[in-house]
């Protein structure tokens, strides 16, 4: 009897000890960039600045010695006032009104017609506008100055601060995005966050594990576009947890339960 009870005691106790340990055992998924060493460098193979694509909002000022002559080639500013539309057409401090790319890349330019620019980056856009103005002896000191309006990519999922991300510059690393994000929250999955980005006017999916320095920097959505989609998957025990009866073998409920559970047992045996 005593042999018996001692094998039972043992048994509890292992149990208990699995439990523990099971609890208490460091999660592996949770850090960025594990594989990554000191001072080893990270090869990119993504192009890092986006490019002007149909639809793109840009604001192009063109700027000159003589402000007059300037004045011929930027569009004019409208401010709303008491209802009424004032149409002034100096820039000074206020903003400038925009372009809208069309579904072929092109824009509507003053005195110079339709300009293909899709495709360009930004400085390379403003490069060519000059080049035209230089060249066809309108501006011979013109400065041509191109912002994105309406750059933005959207975060959705288990990240803190999900919703649309309004970026404005050159290029936006995947990482920038879930910083501005508010980081992924502890139940984010970070081996397996997809990015859609529409190629072609197809919507293609990339999958990205942030936990591996080289699957990060090697993917061509390290770099995010304007419009990308970014969604962070949750992880198995956030599944898991949405559902009315998850009492699994892995959830949480269910480990409680067989604490709970080998503790009154214990208490039976020991007392």
């Amino acid at each position: 009897m005593n042999i018996k009870k001692m094998n039972l005691k043992n048994l509890v106790l292992l149990c208990a000890t699995v439990i523990m340990l099971g609890s208490c055992s460091t999660p592996k998924d949770l850090t960025y960039m594990q594989n990554l060493e000191d001072n080893k460098v990270c090869e990119i193979t993504a192009m890092p600045s986006i490019k002007i694509m149909p639809e793109d909002k840009l604001s192009i000022v063109v700027n000159s010695r003589e402000p007059l002559l300037a004045t011929m080639f930027n569009l004019p500013v409208v401010a709303q006032r008491l209802g009424s539309d004032i149409i002034s057409t100096n820039s000074g401090n206020n903003t400038v009104s925009y372009y809208t790319v069309d579904e072929n890349g092109n824009i509507d330019f003053p005195i110079l017609g339709t300009l293909h620019i899709g495709g360009m980056t930004r400085s390379e856009a403003a490069a060519f506008i000059k080049n035209k103005l230089v060249n066809e002896n309108y501006v011979k000191d013109a400065v041509v100055v191109i912002e994105y309006v309406n750059t933005a990519i959207t975060v959705a999922g288990e990240v803190n601060n999900p919703g649309r991300i309004v970026f404005n510059r050159d290029k936006l690393s995947l990482l920038d995005a879930l910083g501005m994000a508010g980081d992924l929250t502890i139940q984010g999955m970070r081996t397996n966050v997809l990015v859609i980005r529409e190629i072609d006017g197809n919507p293609t999916a990339f999958r990205v594990d942030l936990t591996d320095a080289e699957s990060l920097t090697k993917s061509p959505v390290y770099y995010l576009q304007q419009n990308d989609y970014v969604y962070v998957e949750p992880n198995d025990m956030k599944k898991r947890s949405a559902i009315v009866n998850g009492n699994t073998v892995l959830s949480a409920s269910f480990w409680v339960s067989v604490a709970s559970l080998m503790t009154s047992i214990a208490v039976l045996i020991f007392k």
